[in-house]
């Protein structure tokens, strides 16, 4: 995982001896590693990364999981658009729907990248960038728009390096995808009694996840790695 240049990362609850821990997944491209741990802190990124760091990283929103890459930090634009219609829920009809609008526009050219070279992509993101500070100019009439406006000028800089970036995508849904059999897991059995448990399932999903990712059978990338042997990559 470490010898890539982007690392998309994502956490989620996890039930040990009766405590709320977490689960953590960075992967990119065809690996993906979990770790469960007790905290939700920087340390654990930290502690994962040691003194290497990525060029490139893809998140939600959460500080945690910010200021490890070296260039650039793709906010998953899946969950500003899920916050910003809670704003015009909220009230705002000024700031809210015409980000709503620009995050949209954003999506469906990162969906067309391969019709499009690069000087029409960077085009494409100067376009972006200049509707986005239009929408700064507007003033908003309500606390929900004035609170959209603070969550704009908060992410505004993480909100198209995928433009121009064809390594990256727009959403983190690669990390929510990783995450969903644990989700499902965690509902069904409601958690471990034991650390160890919680970890070797944790490294369990890694050897899956990353099989899955290679076309290699679950079963066959377990005995690849009990054996000691590397799962093979893709041809």
């Amino acid at each position: 995982l470490k010898q890539g240049a982007v690392i998309a990362s994502d956490e989620t609850g996890l039930r040990v001896a009766k405590k709320n821990t977490w689960l953590w997944v960075f992967h990119d491209g065809p690996t993906a590693v979990f770790l469960a741990n007790q905290s939700r802190a920087k340390a654990v990124v930290e502690d994962f990364l040691g003194d290497w760091r990525p060029d490139y990283w893809i998140s939600d929103r959460y500080g945690g999981q910010a200021g490890w890459a070296q260039k650039g930090h793709q906010y998953c634009l899946a969950h500003l658009i899920r916050d910003t219609r809670y704003q015009m829920e909220a009230g705002d009809t000024i700031i809210a729907p015409a980000f709503l609008g620009l995050l949209k526009r954003a999506c469906a050219i990162g969906r067309r990248r391969g019709e499009l070279d690069e000087a029409q992509l960077k085009a494409h993101r100067v376009k972006l960038v200049g509707r986005l500070s239009r929408i700064l100019t507007r003033t908003p009439d309500s606390d929900a728009g004035r609170k959209m406006i603070k969550i704009i000028n908060k992410t505004r800089r993480h909100l198209f390096v995928f433009i121009t970036n064809r390594a990256l995508s727009a959403t983190n849904n690669g990390s929510e995808r990783a995450l969903r059999p644990c989700a499902v897991y965690r509902k069904i059995t409601n958690g471990f009694r034991s650390e160890w448990a919680a970890s070797l399932y944790a490294n369990t999903r890694s050897v899956i996840e990353t099989g899955r990712r290679r076309s290699v059978r679950a079963i066959d990338a377990i005995r690849l790695t009990l054996s000691g042997n590397p799962i093979p990559g893709l041809a």
